[in-house]
């Protein structure tokens, strides 16, 4: 939140003279004189910084403002200061203690190992069959990941129909439906919570059996720090990565959307003072109200891109955002199917708007889902020849809410932009350009690292992770995928055994269990699994909705 003077006054002379003994801070709000001045008045004990990384260009986060944090050690220079990260390779260990003047650093370093989690990484043509096999196989609670919202509902909604209780969580969900979602998993009420990246921060639930991602992450530090989620009651727990040469193509196709160079930066930042009509030169210490869609749309701007590009005008300082810029509307379907339908018959011109909503926002009948009605006017435009506009769904969707089919919540309100500097198109961008081709080159590098890493099936995938983290000496973990194909390997003759004995059971029946078959076979119990996981991969045997195996003639 941005506090006005009067509250930050009164907030600090509630931290002097009351019983509180932490102040959390961000890095942005240090930097204002006054609160530097109030902070000066404080006796204070311990500097802290958290999120240490975020100080080096290098780290997988870097946020410029870190790098003025040291401001405290001036303020406070006798009293100690600690950093912490759990993401930090060695080079941005080297940066932390540079930025933050630490002399004599003391560096307390855990090894990245879990050694009670078993990494596996599956390449396969139907990663939903490949998902619904090992969530059978586990049946406890499990975190799944993926890239994008509506894949996010999309994976969820599958799952629920394969009779898994399944909920899912994205940045775009309100309040209330996060808060729902978390608790209903945590609660152990849904066994699965597929999400976006959006979700995990805070979380410590200690029985987390598996982490699966069904997308590349965007570095190896991210993919760690979520899989890391798993096991933290120290029971064995996995860490699956689900992939193809789509999945990586989509990854590399994402990276690319999202790196923006700095003449698109110059261009961004000349159409927002164009958009509001401010003249070379010019600064004034107003806001003005902005949305990201209506200003994408305007000037014909990838979205994704953009959106980069403005969270690093932010961060450096060139412009300030409030933090609701990310708001959009919301509703949910409050009728059954069936009276939809009726209800469709009798109001022809909404019927192509209902499909829209229908196909482009799922779980509409089990949740409030953030919608843009900007994004489904043009949408409705190419299966109508009326020309929709947003104002257009906006009074078609109060129509909807009016005869009591739908919950509605118009965004209440745009964001707020201010410019922090004068106008110099040239002068502002160039001054900002190293910082944006290192975070560039550097979001490159952690990609093709993370690439690397999934292509490189010779090597234990722990001892590729901890390598990356510095670490040395480091031995086979012997429970990864590559570890277990070279036992697999030694044991080809043993494994092909199996798998003769578990095709033959079908003979007699047609489908089983995985129980049922290890209960008819007399051979170890992850052998069997191992050997049942190869037969879906060849297409020897495949999953029936009622999660049993069946011979695929």
């Amino acid at each position: 939140s941005k506090y006005n003077t009067e509250q930050t006054i009164r907030i600090f002379d509630n931290i002097l003279y009351g019983n509180y003994k932490f102040l959390y801070l961000s890095p942005e709000k240090l930097q204002s004189e006054l609160i530097q001045e109030k902070i000066a008045q404080l006796k204070v004990n311990l500097i802290a910084i958290d999120e240490a990384h975020c100080i080096s260009q290098w780290g997988h986060d870097f946020r410029p403002a870190y790098l003025k944090v040291d401001i405290l050690q001036k303020i406070h220079p006798k009293t100690n200061t600690i950093a912490l990260t759990a993401s930090a390779t060695p080079k941005v260990m080297l940066d932390i203690i540079e930025y933050l003047n630490l002399k004599e650093a003391l560096v307390y370093k855990k090894s990245f190992y879990r050694k009670n989690i078993s990494i596996r990484l599956i390449q396969t043509e139907n990663t939903l069959e490949q998902l619904k096999y090992l969530l059978f196989k586990i049946n406890e609670s499990v975190i799944v990941y993926t890239n994008t919202r509506k894949s996010c509902i999309n994976i969820s909604n599958y799952l629920n129909h394969q009779g898994f209780k399944s909920t899912f969580y994205h940045g775009g969900l309100s309040f209330n439906n996060k808060t729902e979602s978390q608790a209903s998993w945590i609660s152990q009420n849904n066994q699965i919570i597929v999400a976006t990246n959006a979700f995990g921060m805070g979380i410590d639930k200690s029985n987390v059996r598996a982490v699966i991602h069904m997308n590349i992450p965007n570095s190896i530090e991210n993919y760690m720090q979520e899989f890391g989620r798993a096991g933290r009651d120290g029971v064995l727990s996995f860490a699956y990565l689900i992939y193809n040469k789509s999945t990586i193509y989509e990854s590399e196709t994402y990276l690319k959307k999202g790196v923006a160079s700095t003449s698109f930066h110059k261009k961004v930042y000349q159409k927002l003072n164009d958009n509001f009509q401010i003249s070379v030169g010019e600064f004034q210490e107003k806001t003005y109200p902005f949305n990201l869609q209506d200003f994408c749309s305007k000037y014909e701007l990838p979205i994704l891109k953009t959106f980069s590009v403005i969270n690093n005008l932010e961060l450096e300082n060139i412009i300030e955002i409030n933090h609701n810029f990310n708001k959009r509307s919301s509703l949910k379907i409050i009728v059954s199917n069936k009276i939809l339908l009726e209800y469709q018959k009798r109001n022809s011109k909404l019927v192509n708007l209902i499909k829209i909503i229908l196909r482009n926002y799922g779980g509409t009948f089990e949740q409030v889902i953030s919608i843009n009605e900007s994004v489904i006017a043009k949408k409705l435009n190419t299966l109508s020849s009326t020309n929709y506009s947003k104002v257009n769904i906006i009074n078609l969707l109060n129509q909807l809410k009016k005869d009591k089919i739908i919950i509605y919540n118009e965004a209440s309100n745009n964001s707020d932009i201010k410019f922090l500097v004068p106008r110099e198109d040239t002068y502002v961008i160039n001054n900002i350009s190293k910082n944006i081709e290192k975070k560039n080159s550097t979001k490159i590098d952690k990609h093709n690292s993370i690439i690397e890493y999934v292509n490189n099936n010779k090597v234990c995938r722990n001892i590729q992770l901890l390598r990356y983290f510095g670490e040395k000496n480091i031995k086979k973990c012997k429970t990864c995928d590559v570890c277990r194909a070279e036992n697999y390997e030694s044991n080809k003759n043993n494994y092909q055994l199996i798998a003769k004995d578990i095709i033959s059971l079908f003979d007699t029946i047609d489908h089983f269990s995985s129980n049922e078959i290890i209960n008819e076979l007399n051979y170890d119990k992850d052998q069997i699994f191992k050997t049942l996981e190869l037969l879906l991969e060849k297409k020897s045997l495949r999953l029936t909705s009622q999660n049993k195996f069946k011979k695929v003639e």
